[in-house]
């Protein structure tokens, strides 16, 4: 990677990140700390907390905040996780009651260390929102589960709205980037979300030294599997000790893959740089569901 010193490289002026606050961000970590939960928001470092805190809106991350992979890009804590929280998931459907969400997102850390992955706790979290909160839409952000489909088959069976698994990257950088994940196992979780009749969506980062010929033939790959719901958004290193950024990629870039990614045939691409897989993902369901009508 052309970026090899250990810094930080400077962002740009399109890269600006609004401070958290106001009563809607005070509310929001309120419910979150009282609840003893956990979101991605905190732990991944994600540079839209304020502004959907704000809008009372969070990304419930169950299982705990301790992953048992070490992926060079992500600022969730590595190492032996605690046990499972049995009480999480009501907690978490209580949470989105308080929060009156009409749409939840939801993901968890990798729980390799599990006999199911965490399959059952996350059907346990789905079925607990959604008979506290009938009226919510529910998607989901699920690990690979080691590619073993009678794990998957255990969230799906609660039938969230949507069912997301990120790819992160492009099929060369995947060694580097994820520690023990496989692109092919990835894009085989994905075909498996779509071939059992959910919509399918994934997300990728980009600045990490990919070329713009391997982000279109991560996209046919993607297409092939059956997503049709994608997210772009900049690689941002959350410490010295992760991967550096090779790039800043510029927003009109941004706006030619979504450009492209529509033509080539996904219902909805979120392409921006400061884009994260539950970025705006209400309005993603909501323009999905209404592309499919239309095709």
């Amino acid at each position: 990677m052309k970026n090899s010193e250990n810094q930080y490289k400077r962002k740009p002026s399109w890269l600006r990140i609004r401070l958290p606050g106001g009563e809607g961000y005070r509310k929001v970590k309120q419910i979150v700390e009282s609840h003893g939960l956990h979101t991605i928001c905190s732990s991944g470092n994600c540079p839209n907390l304020g502004e959907c805190w704000g809008a009372g809106t969070a990304t419930f991350m169950i299982l705990g905040e301790i992953c048992t992979r070490s992926c060079r890009f992500c600022a969730t804590r590595t190492g032996k996780p605690l046990p499972v929280d049995e009480q999480e998931p009501q907690r978490v459907a209580e949470s989105v009651k308080l929060m009156n969400l009409k749409h939840c997102v939801i993901t968890s850390v990798d729980r390799d260390d599990l006999e199911d992955g965490g399959a059952s706790i996350w059907a346990e979290a789905i079925k607990a929102v959604r008979k506290e909160n009938p009226e919510t839409t529910i998607e989901v952000l699920i690990p690979d589960f080691q590619g073993r489909k009678e794990h998957l088959d255990l969230v799906l069976k609660q039938k969230p709205d949507i069912v997301a698994h990120n790819l992160e990257t492009v099929r060369r950088l995947t060694p580097m980037v994820r520690s023990a994940a496989n692109y092919d196992r990835s894009l085989q979780v994905i075909s498996w979300i779509a071939e059992s009749g959910f919509t399918a969506k994934s997300g990728i980062m980009v600045g990490l030294g990919e070329k713009d010929e391997e982000i279109m033939e991560t996209m046919d790959d993607l297409l092939e599997a059956g997503c049709r719901v994608m997210t772009i958004g900049q690689y941002l290193q959350p410490s010295l000790k992760h991967l550096p950024v090779e790039e800043y990629i510029h927003p009109d870039i941004f706006a030619k893959y979504r450009e492209v990614g529509l033509k080539e045939g996904f219902r909805v691409v979120e392409s921006n740089p400061l884009v994260r897989s539950s970025y705006h993902a209400e309005q993603q369901l909501v323009e999905g569901s209404r592309s499919k009508t239309q095709v």
